[in-house]
């Protein structure tokens, strides 16, 4: 274990899920737990920044662990890792301390999913609305694990990401947060599209821009580039209005979208074709399939289940926002009874069959790591990058920082902290600007340390 780590150094290094939800670390650090599990699963079709984390950082990976599982006062430790990286897991074991223990896992979409994780690895089930500390485990991310195991000296001031699809050399960096994608792509030898699109971390689950200047922060773990006629560029660039309408139109009630819904399939109450139904009674569809509320947005249902194309996911995203607006919660609900469908093990999705079915195949699957650095001027820090309240700056333009000093900190609500965690300077240099919730800094060299 890392001597000396405590919760109240995780705060302050304002370690959060590096996987994408970005729930501060700290916080779940409080829990009382008997197992933690490692997520090494990186599902999303083309990413390989956790298999390379593992592959070159296994000891301080493993030290991170250790530390979480002594925070958490748990007995054991579980790692899943895909059972095809013989190589990383050969090296893992290396490193396994008597406590931990190895859990291959399928290369399918969504096993990186909590829910799916903890089922694989622990053969639990967590209800549906709950997390995994219902259940007496605690998750983190393979790349959280490496920032606990560096967070008595310093702060997270970078990120690694998967620069892949439509570019020269897929690659996975290591850059400061606040460079932007554009320099990100640039490490991979750029775009090799004219008019490129940006999936933030993951074609699945991610979200999409055209905007090279996107700042990375602590919870992007890949960019995506496809050139933005690309059909799954098409489907994300769609509005609201044009969801409805080709839905209300051309869903026959298959069910398909059910079928391979991975909540459905643990025996969650969720039921895409149902949501899909309401759309049939006014143009903006009708917030009555309680069951929505469940819904991972993982997008089997829209991106591979559908065979008409159409798009259950963002529907169950709409009627979950109007549902919780409401104030409206699933009221049947007897969890305890709840049991895996018959086919959960027979539906889960190759990850080699998702690539041919978004239209990917033609990239290259791989990022392997390097050390080339951005050459950068300016780098942004945003001062919410965490699940929670964004933090208030705490420095002034024209101020000088150094790396890793505090540059803005949760707001104090009611005498105590919001929840949230502080950002920090990832490069020395001075405040040029505070706006628009991002604190920029000009660096004092042409390049990032």
């Amino acid at each position: 274990m890392v001597a000396g780590v405590t919760v109240e150094q995780v705060a302050e290094a304002g370690i959060v899920g590096a996987g994408g939800a970005g729930f501060p670390t700290h916080v779940k650090l409080k829990a009382q737990v008997d197992t933690v599990v490692l997520n090494g699963a990186e599902c999303e079709p083309l990413l390989h920044k956790d298999k390379e984390i593992l592959k070159h950082f296994p000891e301080e990976v493993m030290a991170g662990l250790a530390c979480a599982k002594e925070l958490v006062g748990a007995r054991r430790a579980v790692v899943g890792v895909k059972g095809k990286y013989h190589d990383v897991i050969d090296t893992l074991r290396k490193q396994l301390p008597t406590w931990a223990e190895i859990a291959p896992l399928t290369d399918s979409y969504p096993s990186g999913d909590e829910f799916i994780l903890v089922y694989d690895t622990l053969g639990r089930l967590i209800p549906p609305g709950g997390i995994p500390l219902v259940v007496g485990a605690v998750v983190i991310n393979v790349e959280t694990a490496l920032n606990l195991a560096k967070a008595a000296a310093e702060p997270v001031i970078e990120k690694f990401l998967t620069v892949a699809g439509a570019v020269r050399q897929p690659v996975t960096v290591r850059v400061p947060i606040g460079a932007s994608i554009g320099h990100c792509v640039e490490l991979a030898g750029g775009a090799t599209t004219d008019r490129p699109c940006y999936f933030l971390g993951g074609v699945m689950m991610g979200r999409v821009t055209t905007d090279p200047a996107t700042l990375v922060d602590k919870t992007l773990g890949a960019v995506i580039v496809l050139p933005q006629d690309h059909p799954l560029a098409q489907r994300y660039l769609q509005t609201w209005k044009q969801i409805v309408r080709i839905g209300r139109s051309a869903c026959d009630q298959c069910g398909y979208c059910t079928q391979f819904c991975p909540r459905w399939l643990l025996g969650h109450p969720i039921e895409p074709h149902r949501a899909m139904r309401s759309l049939g009674f006014n143009l903006v569809g009708q917030s009555d399939v309680a069951g929505t509320v469940f819904c991972c947005e993982c997008n089997v249902c829209s991106l591979y289940a559908c065979p008409e194309d159409l798009d259950p996911k963002n529907v169950c995203a709409e009627n979950k926002r109007r549902l919780l607006a409401e104030g409206k919660r699933w009221q049947n609900a007897p969890f305890d009874q709840m049991r895996p469908r018959l086919h959960l093990a027979d539906r889960r999705i190759p990850i080699d069959r998702l690539i041919h079915k978004l239209g990917l195949q033609r990239f290259r699957n791989e990022g392997h790591l390097i050390e080339k650095r951005p050459a950068l001027e300016r780098v942004g820090i945003p001062l919410k990058q965490h699940a929670g309240a964004p933090c208030e700056p705490i420095v002034r333009v024209g101020q000088a920082v150094t790396k890793g000093q505090v540059l803005g900190r949760p707001p104090v609500v009611s005498g105590k902290p919001a929840l949230g965690a502080p950002v920090h300077a990832s490069v020395d240099g001075v405040v040029s600007a505070i706006e628009n919730g991002i604190v920029w800094i000009k660096l004092q060299t042409q390049s990032a340390r």
